[in-house]
Parts: C-alpha cells; structure tokens; sequence
C-alpha cells in the first residue's frame, strides 16, 4: 500500500507519465548513444557514397563530394553489367560456383579433422595440433610460390582446382581450430553412451556431433563463402583465361593502363557484388553470432 501511494507523490496531481525513451535519462547514456551514433555513421558512410556514386555520372563522381546525385545516371548498371570485356554475370557464375565448392569442402573436412583432434587418441596427436595452430600465423605470401610450384607441376594452372582442393583438405586450420574448441564443449557422456549401444566413430560423428555442431558449422560456412567471394590475390596468381575471372578480378578490368576508368560502371557492379554478402549475413545473423559466442564454452 506504501509503494503506490509514494509513486503518486512524486508526481504532482494531474501531471503525465514520463515517455519510455525518457525514463533514464542520463548524461553518460547520452554519451554513450551519441558515440554510438557518430561511429555508425562513420562506419556507414563509404556505403552510402558508392550508392551514390554509383548512379552519378562519371565526370562528376570525384568534383560532386554530396551525397545526393544532381543528376541520376542508371545506366551505370546496363553498362557495368554488360561489362568491360564480358558479361558481368559470367564472373558472378564463377565467384559463386567457387564459393560453394569452397563452402562444401571447408564444412566436410574442417568437421572431419576437428572431431579427430577432439575425440579420438593417435599418436603425436598434440604435436599435429600444435603444426595446425602454427600455421594460422603463416601469412599467405609465404606459401604461395611453394604453392604455385606444386599446382603448376600437377597441370591445375588456370583452373579452379587450386582454389578449390586445398578446401577439401582442410587447408584452412583456423576453421579447425573454431570446431575443435566447439566439440570439447558438447558433454562426452554422450558419445560414451553411442558406444554402449554399438555406435563407432564415424556414427558418433554423424549422429551426435554434426547436430550439435550446427552453430559452428554455419559460421564456418559464411565466412568461407565471404572469404573466398571477396578473394583477389589468389585468383589472380591462378587464373589466366577471362572466362574464368571471378567478381573482384570482372572489377579490375574497369580500370585501365592507359588511366581512363569506367569509374560509374565499376562502382554500380561494386554495389552489387555486396549484395550476396549482406543478403548471406542477415540470413544466417543469429546463427552466425551463436557459433561465436558459444565457441570454448564449457
């Protein structure tokens, strides 16, 4: 009876209920929001200007900073689409058929490996891992003459070989190491209870961890996607015919030597190579953030 009636007599008599985004009211939220606000913008803000630029015509792309387009030129898209030497859509064709196979090949041997390391006892077993761990710190200018030695050899030469096998073999260790730490968090009493019923390795694999794994396996599958998607070097290193190119190297054909650039074409087929990113990441967001966040957890 005390708490209503001390609530009425912080409020004088016929006045309102302060509005919700007034309620808490601090001068350090304030801040805090305002910060907030000010890095999004930031952050943002080189979107924005390729959106932008993207339908402005060329001449003025660089002599008009404003965001807002004095005059629209869409034809930017129709240009850019046709492309600078092919269609633009045989470089979407090939960036995605990559992408897939690299997603496949990460997925299938990356949970393979990582529930080797985690469960089962072989010989040199922490060594091996200790090799994997080291060569994440590897940069990949270090192995890529070895590694365009070996491909060169085996005749994979502007083929999608090179960028594909490797996936395949479980090349990316960084994927390993986020499903091991992963798989030592799901409860072993339940492969030991598979064991009682007669299930072996393989079977514990497919029939307890891969479900269990899903938030992993769907993090490991979007940034393989991104990563290769958005992948320069190594294409460039191992593709030579056109037909072949992938979206990053379609880009670069827009730019010539001579210095006279489709800057306008460019950026509209650079906005739109961004669309399967964004469209990738909202899909599989909760997903994305829960492997994560529950990676290492006990």
């Amino acid at each position: 009876m005390t708490a209503p009636a001390q609530d009425s007599g912080r409020m004088r008599a016929g006045s309102q209920p302060l509005p919700f985004w007034m309620a808490d009211v601090r001068p350090k939220r304030i801040l805090i929001h305002l910060a907030l606000i000010a890095g999004a913008i930031v952050m943002i803000y080189p979107l924005l200007w390729l959106a932008s630029s993207s339908v402005k015509p060329s001449t003025q792309i660089f002599s008009d900073p404003g965001l807002w387009p004095a005059k629209l030129r869409l034809q930017n898209y129709a240009d850019g689409w046709r492309g600078a030497a092919l269609p633009f859509s045989v470089f979407f064709g090939n960036s995605f058929l990559i992408s897939a196979l690299a997603v496949i090949g990460n997925v299938m041997a990356c949970s393979l490996v990582a529930y080797a390391f985690a469960r089962l006892n072989f010989r040199f077993k922490r060594t091996l891992f200790a090799l994997m761990l080291a060569t994440i710190m590897l940069p990949l200018h270090a192995t890529l003459i070895p590694q365009y030695i070996l491909f060169h050899s085996l005749g994979w030469v502007n083929t999608i070989l090179p960028l594909v096998v490797p996936k395949f073999l479980a090349a990316d260790a960084f994927f390993v190491f986020l499903m091991v730490q992963f798989i030592r968090g799901i409860p072993r009493e339940l492969d030991e209870a598979a064991m009682m019923d007669g299930a072996g390795p393989f079977r514990i694999y497919r029939s307890i961890i891969l479900p269990l794994l899903t938030p992993a396996l769907v993090t490991t599958a979007v940034f393989s996607f991104i990563w290769t998607y958005e992948d320069f070097l190594t294409p460039l290193v191992y593709l030579t015919d056109m037909a072949s190119y992938t979206v990053p190297q379609g880009l670069r054909l827009f730019m010539a030597s001579t210095g006279v650039s489709a800057w306008g074409p460019m950026l509209a087929m650079s906005l739109l190579s961004l669309v399967p990113l964004f469209v990738l990441f909202f899909v599989f967001q909760r997903r994305l953030i829960e492997g994560i966040a529950t990676t290492g957890l006990k």
